[in-house]
């Protein structure tokens, strides 16, 4: 076990842990609900990897006493500043998992997880919203994710609310008529936004639920809604204004670097919604390549562990191609 890789991803729905060899194949396996520290804390966020990690263990047959690992590779949502990162490191360095350890925040390991050299551009959309790039000289830049606040729009918890917030005022008669009113009166099973709008305020209704209210609004825009569209429409152009934002910090607009789109939302929406990204990314960058990731950003963990340890090109392309949705 001295040449394993344990690899971590992180969002706020969802962890993924891979236990990886040096020469690139799976061990073991687990997921999870999300974990991250701003939303459970340091010490709730290591007992949930923690868990999380012994169970891949586990599912490979794997002894779970510590060391088990050469490195530790953890990338989380919520680690937006340096002193954020280096409280996650202090946690799982108590554990003794492995002799190194490095931790990020979870954008970077989508980036190279789609990404041919590491290098580019990556958006992902989940819960929230983020973007980070390197560029092919070392330079890196990446925004924190901390909702309006840090000028966020457009993360699936923020898109399902202007679902809603469209149809309770197309009920009430302070916007336009839309079918998002029906759509959204019946994912809740009520009679009126009204009485959606109470239970909320009174806690009936469990506040992430307006999360779910995220796949509906792309699917009333495919259906030709013109309120539902706008929205998605404005998504389209955030998404393209996070990635040519970076690409300009970095000199990258001129160069055909990639686009890696990851992230709940962005791997499910349709292939027009990707298109009209695309089209807005190559009026920043004309020679960029836009492309949904292909493996779960956990892939990408486990290669900066690759990277990390001196594993093989052979050994790295192996486990992106075990590891590729079909």
């Amino acid at each position: 076990m001295s040449d394993a890789v344990v690899a971590i991803d992180g969002g706020n729905s969802k962890t993924e842990v891979l236990v990886v060899s040096r020469d690139g194949a799976v061990l073991g396996q687990s997921r999870g609900p999300g974990a991250s520290p701003q939303r459970v804390g340091v010490d709730g966020c290591v007992a949930a990897l923690e868990e999380l990690v012994h169970e891949a263990l586990r599912s490979g047959g794997l002894p779970p006493e510590p060391p088990f690992a050469v490195h530790t590779s953890a990338y989380l949502a919520g680690l937006d500043f340096p002193r954020e990162e280096e409280a996650l490191r202090q946690g799982l360095s108590a554990r003794g998992w492995s002799s190194t350890l490095d931790v990020g925040n979870d954008v970077l390991a989508l980036l190279r997880a789609g990404s041919a050299d590491g290098t580019g551009v990556a958006v992902v959309c989940g819960a929230g919203i983020n973007g980070a790039g390197f560029a092919p000289d070392g330079r890196s830049y990446r925004f924190p994710a901390l909702g309006k606040v840090s000028g966020d729009w457009g993360g699936g918890y923020r898109l399902g609310e202007e679902a809603l917030w469209w149809a309770v005022r197309a009920e009430d008669g302070r916007g336009p008529a839309t079918a998002l009113e029906s759509a959204v009166a019946e994912y809740y099973g009520a009679a009126t936004l009204l009485d959606v709008v109470q239970g909320l305020h009174f806690e009936e209704i469990d506040s992430v639920t307006i999360h779910g209210l995220c796949p509906l609004l792309f699917k009333v825009a495919e259906a030709g809604d013109d309120v539902a569209q706008a929205v998605v429409t404005r998504f389209a152009e955030e998404v393209s204004l996070l990635a040519g934002a970076i690409m300009r910090r970095l000199d990258l607009t001129t160069s055909s670097s990639e686009v890696i789109l990851g992230g709940g939302v962005l791997t499910g929406v349709s292939e027009a919604v990707i298109a009209d990204i695309e089209r807005r990314c190559l009026k920043a960058a004309p020679r960029a390549h836009v492309r949904v990731v292909e493996v779960n950003p956990v892939v990408g963990a486990a290669l900066f562990g690759l990277d990390k340890i001196g594993a093989s090109e052979s050994a790295k392309a192996a486990l992106k191609a075990a590891t590729q949705r079909v």
